[in-house]
């Protein structure tokens, strides 16, 4: 289904609290069945969000490089990994990671939110949104922050705490 931003805007303010404070309870005293829930809802999360007509991880987030990605990367551009950092990254003092140094990402193309390096992205796009990862807790807080970009992860926190407070 394709995402409505006016929309998607609207539920993140009116909901942003309420859903960081459940997503903090989830982290500090995980249901038991947390995975299983999780998975569950994956596939019904996917089955009402199209990526590709919202593209906002690459609009307003930028993903972290690690060295095997700026390598595998600047390979395909035939550059060095010097070369490809200069041009197209920065490193953050503060978190330790190399990031884009623009948005949207430069590899993104605006015309279908299409990535032009798909096939070697950095893992951190492919691994995007972390839905239903294991071990579910170590991404809460990841969840609490994409909420507010990621129709997909709002998606799935407002199934999971509808789903949770069912029990």
């Amino acid at each position: 289904m394709k995402v409505n931003f006016r929309s998607f805007k609207q539920k993140f303010r009116l909901h942003k609290k309420t859903f960081r404070a459940f997503i903090t309870r989830i982290e500090n005293n995980p249901p038991k069945n947390l995975h299983q829930v999780l998975d569950s809802l994956e596939p019904e999360v996917w089955n009402e969000i199209d990526c590709l007509s919202c593209g906002n991880c690459c609009k307003k987030m930028t993903p972290t490089f690690s060295v095997q990605d700026i390598k595998r990367i600047s390979a395909h551009f035939e550059m060095t990994p010097a070369a490809f950092k200069e041009k197209w990254l920065t490193y953050d003092k503060a978190d330790k990671d190399w990031q884009n140094k623009q948005q949207p990402c430069q590899f993104l193309n605006l015309s279908d939110n299409k990535c032009s390096i798909y096939a070697i992205r950095p893992d951190d796009c492919a691994g995007f949104p972390h839905l239903a990862k294991k071990k579910a807790t170590d991404y809460m807080h990841i969840h609490k922050q994409n909420i507010e970009y990621c129709p997909a992860t709002f998606k799935m926190v407002e199934k999971m705490r509808a789903r949770l407070l069912k029990h």
